[in-house]
Order: structure tokens, then C-alpha cells, then sequence
């Protein structure tokens, strides 16, 4: 990773071809303000380049909390001009993650409540460790969501529950969030970790641009704006005709492993 980036709120490792990513404010639960969104970009950005780095495991400090919420501090004198710049600037940060080429796991080691929902929410997979609690409370402070939450937890877990937990803001446990499909595993707290990493190592075994397309397919799937049916098209082409395509349907022909270049 680009060593030049100075991190104050981002705790950054490389261990095989894994970025871990750790929001490093733990004395505040990890909670979002505009200095951890700006690393988070910077983090990201560089992370694209480095062609070493196959995928991103993202979690949170100490063992209370992936993300305890937003930083309130910074909304509550917030005039609506302001808050409109502040929501839009979150949303393209969760975007540029959702969208991101390489698989990003959030590892969930406590609360994720708010902007720590929303952010969970914008990566691929989700781990959750047995005491994690997710939640949209804003209303409770007569605010609203404004990172995406009431956009993906619908897409995520269905209108009706999505709006019942946006609408109540009730917290639920990590049992509950496995059972509406808003994460993809539940394990003791110090297994989430190494769950992760053994998720990522699974996907580092297929084709790197098989993967970026899926995930760009997917994600088209979700935007009403697009044409998720011919992107997936588009991207079948494309991976059909890419270096790794033509590997992987001849190793399967030939009995033998694949090996793959990311070409």
C-alpha cells in the first residue's frame, strides 16, 4: 500500500493478499466523522492500485464495536445545505465500496448501529461475531439514514422488516440480522476474523476479473438506472474472452486446475 498515506483514524495490514482495514477510534466506539470517511477514500483509492492485494476485510477496534454510529458532534448544527453535502459525501464513499472490484468482507465485532450499519452494509459480505447488534436508530434523535441505509437495507432484507427496524430504530442481535439475510455468518468473536479470511481465500482461488465483473453485475442488478441484464451480457463477454476465461474453460476441458493471471 502507498506508505505516503499518514493515517490517524485507519489502522492499515497487509497479510496475504488481504487488506485489513481497522476504524482505530475505539474510545468513541469508532464512530464515523469526517476524518475516517476521508481515509476510508484514501484507503480505498490506493488499495485499487495495489495489484497485491486481492481483497479487503474492514472491521472496527477493541471488541465493542464495528461501528457505533456517526459522529454526532458533527450533524447536530448542521444547516440543510450543509447536510445535504454531508449525506452526498458519505453515499459516494459507500458507493465507491459497494462498487468497489476486489471483495471487501466487514468483519462485525460489536454494535453497527447507523452510519456503522449503512457501512457494513456497502460491503460485499458481512461476518458477524455472536455479540454484534445492528440498527438504524437514527429516528430516535429525529434524523433519518443518510449513507444509504434506506436504500440497501430494503434490498438487503425486504421493504416490510427494512422499514419496521428504520421506522422503530430498534437494535437487533446478530442471530436476528442472519436470519433477514443482512449478514452471511454469525461465529464467536474470535473466530470473525479468520472467518473472513477463509471467506477471501475461497475467492482468491477464482478469477480476479471474474470476480470484478460479478460484482458489477450484481450491483446493476439493485440500480434501477441501469440495464442489469446487459451489463451481465457485456460482462460475460468480456470474461469470456479475457486470458483467465479462456484458462479456466480449458483446465476445466483438460482436467486440471486453473491458473489464473487476472488477464
Amino acid at each position: 500500500m502507498n506508505t505516503a498515506i499518514a493515517l490517524q483514524a485507519l489502522a492499515v495490514e497487509v497479510q496475504d493478499n488481504t487488506a485489513i482495514v481497522t476504524i482505530n477510534r475505539p474510545e468513541v466506539l469508532n464512530a464515523l466523522n469526517r476524518m475516517v470517511l476521508e481515509e476510508l477514500g484514501q484507503v480505498f483509492q490506493s488499495l485499487l492500485q495495489e495489484a497485491s492485494v486481492k481483497g479487503v476485510i474492514l472491521t472496527g477496534a477493541g471488541s465493542k464495536a464495528f461501528v457505533a454510529g456517526a459522529d454526532i458532534s458533527e450533524i447536530r448544527n448542521l444547516e440543510a445545505g450543509e447536510a445535504l453535502g454531508f449525506s452526498a459525501y458519505g453515499q459516494q464513499l459507500f458507493a465507491m465500496i459497494e462498487n468497489f472490484p476486489k471483495p471487501v468482507v466487514a468483519v462485525i465485532n460489536g454494535f453497527a448501529l447507523g452510519g456503522g450499519c449503512e457501512l457494513a452494509m456497502a460491503c460485499h459480505l458481512r461476518i458477524a461475531a455472536e455479540n454484534a447488534r445492528f440498527g438504524q436508530p437514527e429516528v430516535n434523535l429525529g434524523l433519518i439514514a443518510g449513507y444509504g441505509g434506506t436504500q440497501r437495507l430494503p434490498r438487503l432484507i425486504g421493504k416490510t422488516k427494512a422499514l419496521e427496524l428504520l421506522l422503530t430504530g430498534d437494535v437487533i442481535d446478530a442471530v436476528q440480522a442472519l436470519q433477514l439475510g443482512l449478514v452471511n455468518a454469525v461465529v464467536p468473536a474470535d473466530q470473525a476474523l479468520g472467518a473472513a479470511q477463509a471467506l477471501l481465500a475461497k475467492c482468491y482461488q477464482k478469477a480476479p476479473l471474474a470476480l470484478a465483473y460479478t460484482i458489477e453485475a450484481v450491483n446493476a442488478a439493485l440500480n434501477p438506472e441501469l440495464n442489469g441484464y446487459q451489463i451481465e451480457a457485456t460482462n460475460f463477454a468480456r470474461a469470456t474472452s479475457s486470458a483467465d476465461g479462456k484458462e479456466g474453460t480449458a483446465a476445466f476441458l483438460e482436467k486440471r486446475k486453473p491458473v489464473f493471471t487476472g488477464n
